[in-house]
């Protein structure tokens, strides 16, 4: 027997709550505008007046209830005001990287009302290119530069990045753009930064999101943070502005990182949820802050 279009969502509401998935609502809604073509306040709509569940719903929904991402599913991360492509073999961007990007965002037009022409801004690891995109998107004046090691999330990024004036290159953070060194106005960076022993307690993240964009190495998971540090200090100019996002636990141990590698104006940042979620700091307006390596600062 057909099912109406609203018998299918709240059939699909109680499957996904059953799976453990605390946005089913949503998510069963978001499913079916997908199928349909149509938005998510329409399908809501269109339920109310006795439309039939679209063809396939049934099958996604299923695989949504086996914690597959909604975003492998649908192929889109809203993020901000841009809607990305992505799929396996890149990390989906979370909302609290969207703090991240205001962060940039705000810096950027303080920086041009103070008169600096078309900053260059430098994304390290930039997954799927959400921040780069959205910099790009949001700050047109800027110059954007992204770098991202995967060859499958560099794809990904390709492809978000496409139409912007942002340059992309795959390679390694801790030697990125040496073209750029002590000529970058901006660094921003959402390194991976999961301790080895610390496995994501989401099916969807632990199952789905690579290995190579959750853990960040070492026993704290900072290897790559404090690489992306170094990337950072050796970029900036003096006077420049570095955000970098990182595990609320991590808070303390970053911020020290950033005052021992010569950063000044040291501020944490909270997400929406009121974590501390990401540290900014400045290079010395006098100088260079002070790097002697990959990760390694003097005292």
């Amino acid at each position: 027997m057909t099912r109406s279009l609203g018998q299918a969502v709240r059939w699909a509401e109680q499957v996904l709550a059953e799976a453990g998935i605390d946005s089913a609502r949503t998510d069963a809604l978001l499913l079916a505008a997908h199928l349909t073509g149509l938005t998510r306040g329409e399908v809501e709509a269109r339920a109310v007046i006795g439309a039939d569940e679209p063809e396939g719903y049934a099958e996604l929904v299923a695989e949504r209830a086996r914690r597959v991402p909604l975003q492998h599913l649908t192929g889109v991360a809203h993020f901000r005001y841009l809607t990305l492509a992505v799929g396996p073999g890149v990390f989906v961007p979370r909302p609290e990287t969207e703090t991240v990007v205001q962060t940039v965002v705000d810096e950027l037009r303080d920086q041009l009302a103070a008169g600096v022409h078309r900053p260059h801004v430098v994304d390290l690891g930039t997954g799927s290119g959400a921040i780069a995109a959205s910099v790009a998107h949001e700050v047109p004046q800027a110059r954007v530069h992204a770098v991202e090691l995967s060859g499958t999330a560099h794809a990904w990024a390709a492809q978000n990045l496409r139409g912007t004036r942002a340059e992309l290159v795959r390679g390694d953070l801790r030697t990125a753009f040496p073209e750029l060194e002590g000529r970058c106005d901006v660094v921003v960076s959402n390194p991976p930064y999961i301790p080895a022993d610390a496995v994501p307690r989401e099916p969807e993240a632990r199952e789905h999101d690579p290995d190579l964009a959750l853990y960040g190495g070492g026993k704290d998971g900072l290897e790559l943070p404090r690489a992306a540090l170094a990337s950072a200090v050796r970029l900036l100019r003096p006077g420049g502005f570095f955000v970098m996002e990182h595990a609320e636990v991590q808070a303390a141990a970053v911020a020290h990182a950033f005052r021992a590698a010569g950063l000044e104006d040291v501020v944490g940042h909270r997400d929406l949820t009121g974590r501390d979620r990401a540290t900014a700091g400045r290079t010395p307006r006098g100088g260079r802050a002070r790097t002697t390596g990959m990760g390694e600062w003097t005292p």
